[in-house]
């Protein structure tokens, strides 16, 4: 009997895939460092065009979360997030990508009973667990600091 297992484990590992983790870990390096060069830059430009530094920031918030959102709607976020991986979960943008990818799976159901209960579906546990770590992160926070 444990001669057949040893075989079949053999068998089983011959036709397994190769793990690919090396090559996944650098195009999320790659891909998520060049998000991150895409927002200084985005930055820089809205700061030459008369934006506060501070406020230029919140522009390429903005510009990140529009841009995640339409990727979506259009089918091309997961195609990019196939190749690019993690890097591409930038927490904004990953985050616009689960609350419009919700909105459009309940979209056929109509506005209310589809779209409005399913938006959040997915993004729904993000915005409670920090919410309740945050909250629970200040409380300690103000009681250390004191």
């Amino acid at each position: 009997m444990i001669e057949k297992n040893e075989d079949y484990r053999k068998l089983i590992k011959k036709h397994l895939p190769r793990s690919t983790t090396i090559k996944n870990s650098i195009f999320a390096f790659l891909s998520g460092g060049a998000l991150c060069f895409m927002g200084e830059w985005l930055a820089y430009l809205y700061t030459r065009l008369g934006a506060e530094v501070k406020d230029s920031y919140l522009y390429v918030t903005l510009t990140f979360i529009v841009v995640a959102s339409l990727l979506t709607a259009f089918g091309v976020y997961d195609k990019i997030a196939r190749y690019c991986g993690a890097g591409t979960l930038l927490p904004v943008c990953g985050f616009s990508n689960s609350v419009t990818s919700s909105a459009l799976d309940g979209r056929f159901e109509g506005y209310v009973s589809g779209v409005g209960t399913k938006i959040f579906s997915l993004a729904g546990p993000v915005i409670l667990y920090s919410t309740l770590f945050g909250t629970i992160y200040g409380v300690i926070y103000y009681f250390v600091t004191r």
